[in-house]
C-alpha cells in the first residue's frame, strides 16, 4: 500500500513542473503560497477550462475559501480572468484562463533578456580593465551589486577610481561603493559634485588661516 502511493508520488505523470522564470515573475508580483499553487495547476494543462471547482479542489486539496481567495487574488493582479461562453449544447458556462499571463511572461523574458545584454557590457569593462576574464565569483558579486539596485554607472565609476589607485579586485571596489553610498552617493554627478566639493572646502580653509600670526 506504502510502496503504491510512494510509486504513484514519484510518477512523471502525477507531477506540476514549473520553469524558474514562473517562479521569479511570480515572487515579483508577491504572490502568496495558495496563489502560486494554483497558478502552477492552471500552468499544467489547466488553461481556457470549464470552471468546476469541486475538480480544482479536489486536484490541488484547496478549501472552497482558499480557492476563492487565490482566485481573486490572480484577478486583481491580471494574471487570471473568468469569462462566460456557450457550449456546443447552447449552455453558458464560465470559463477559466490565464492567457493574460502568457504575455506577463513574455514581457520579463524580454525584459531579462535585455538587462542580461546591458549587464554584458558591464562585465566587459571589468575585464578590459583588470587585464583577465572574472571568475564565477566576480560575476556574482557584481551581480549583487546590479540587484541591490547599484547603478551601473555607479559602478563603472567605482572600477575607474579603483583602476586609477592602482587596485584592481572587487573587494576594493565593494568598499568604494559601501563608502559612497554611506555618503548618500548614487551616481557619477554626485561623486564630482562631492570632490568638487571638497576641493572648495580645502580652498576656504586655506583662505581662511591667519597668516600673519602664525606661530
Amino acid at each position: 500500500m506504502v510502496k503504491n502511493k510512494i510509486l504513484k508520488l514519484i510518477d512523471n505523470d502525477n507531477h506540476f513542473t514549473v520553469d524558474k522564470t514562473v517562479l521569479k515573475c511570480a515572487k515579483e508580483m508577491m504572490l502568496d503560497t495558495n496563489s502560486l499553487i494554483l497558478l502552477i495547476y492552471l500552468l499544467n494543462g489547466h488553461n481556457n477550462i470549464v470552471f468546476d471547482y469541486k475538480k480544482i479542489l479536489k486536484d490541488i486539496d484547496f478549501t472552497e475559501k482558499e480557492l476563492l481567495d487565490s482566485i481573486s487574488i490572480l484577478k486583481d493582479k491580471n494574471i487570471l480572468s473568468l469569462s462566460m461562453k456557450k457550449n456546443t449544447d447552447g449552455i453558458l458556462e464560465e470559463i477559466l484562463s490565464i492567457s493574460s499571463f502568457y504575455e506577463i511572461l513574455m514581457t520579463k523574458i524580454l525584459d531579462d533578456d535585455k538587462e542580461a545584454n546591458d549587464n554584458s557590457d558591464l562585465f566587459d569593462n571589468f575585464e578590459k580593465e583588470f587585464g583577465r576574464t572574472l571568475s564565477p565569483m566576480e560575476y556574482d558579486i557584481i551581480n549583487n551589486w546590479i540587484e541591490s539596485k547599484i547603478s551601473k554607472d555607479l559602478i563603472i565609476a567605482a572600477l575607474k577610481e579603483a583602476v586609477f589607485n592602482g587596485v584592481n579586485n572587487l573587494r576594493y571596489i565593494d568598499k568604494i561603493l559601501f563608502e559612497w553610498n554611506k555618503k548618500g552617493i548614487k551616481t557619477p554627478d554626485d561623486v564630482n559634485s562631492k570632490l568638487k566639493k571638497q576641493e572648495e572646502e580645502k580652498k576656504e580653509s586655506y583662505y581662511e588661516y591667519d597668516w600673519l600670526n602664525e606661530e
